[in-house]
């Protein structure tokens, strides 16, 4: 009679356990969560300040001792104020994103200018994490080409995810860059993930992610007030193949891709609508 019991009390416990074991497999699955598209390493934002740690007691003291200037400032009257900034803002409102641009040559002055000014941008403890590469050179912007083109049909086939292609499609692009080869100019943006003492150590570069990216918005400001045309592209996956092509060091990591020039005469973009002002902006 025993040996009964136990054996019913046997058969229920695995009774509850079959009953119960669906129900919590189901509660797994609705908690997985939902797949997002892949993401390239290079592009991943490195900007924590406890980075490079292995030099961390080798680092030297900040530089206290730089000087402290004047203030030189420009006071321009309300009138003048306003005037100015609907220009710029009207300036700026023209730019787009062009994937059709000339092979037609730019001035090389021009280009030195608005990496200059790209160069004024501010940065996490003035470290300048930046590094511009124009390339000019016709076998090394096709050879660009082929590595991105290579990566992004990849990119587009398997890595982005079908939602990311879909909003995408209104835009029309696609793996294809003929731009990398006829742009007369590629500037490739590279973050400095670290920089380097004078005696060779490690130092911190704070918030290298998000310094890199305003400098890169000053520069399409730039780029839009000298006339030029250009599209913001981050490969995914081509940043350390670029970087052995251009030999640059391990510590930077590429960015953002700009191919620089005119317009082509044929030259489309798609009649997209910005935000107005209501829909960006809110006054406390």
């Amino acid at each position: 009679m025993l040996s009964l019991t136990a054996v019913l009390v046997a058969v229920v416990c695995v009774l509850i356990v079959w009953i119960f074991k669906p129900a919590d497999r189901s509660l797994q699955k609705e908690r997985e969560p939902e797949a997002r598209p892949w993401v390239d390493e290079d592009l991943k934002d490195s900007t924590d300040h406890h980075q490079v740690q292995e030099d961390v007691d080798e680092w030297p003291e900040s530089e206290e001792d730089v000087e402290h200037i004047p203030f030189s400032h420009t006071r321009y009257p309300e009138k003048e104020m306003a005037k100015r900034s609907q220009e710029f803002y009207e300036l700026l409102n023209k730019r787009r994103s062009v994937r059709f641009i000339s092979n037609e040559q730019v001035p090389m002055e021009v280009i030195n200018n608005v990496i200059k000014a790209a160069g004024t941008a501010p940065s996490g403890a003035h470290t300048e994490p930046w590094t511009f590469v124009v390339v000019k050179d016709p076998d090394t912007k096709h050879k660009i080409r082929e590595i991105i083109e290579k990566e992004e049909e990849i990119n587009y086939m398997k890595r982005m995810g079908h939602r990311w292609v879909s909003d995408l499609k209104k835009l029309r692009t696609n793996w294809v860059k003929e731009y990398l080869d006829t742009a007369p100019v590629l500037i490739l943006i590279f973050k400095q993930v670290h920089g380097f003492t004078a005696s060779g150590k490690k130092k911190v570069h704070y918030y290298n992610e998000i310094s890199v990216s305003i400098a890169c918005g000053i520069l399409l400001a730039a780029l839009q007030n000298a006339g030029l045309v250009t599209v913001t592209t981050t490969p995914l996956n081509c940043g350390p193949p670029l970087r052995m092509l251009l030999g640059r060091p391990p510590h930077e990591k590429l960015l953002m891709l700009l191919p620089v020039g005119y317009p082509s005469k044929e030259a489309t973009v798609p009649d997209l609508k910005r935000k107005v002002l209501d829909q960006i902006m809110v006054t406390v």
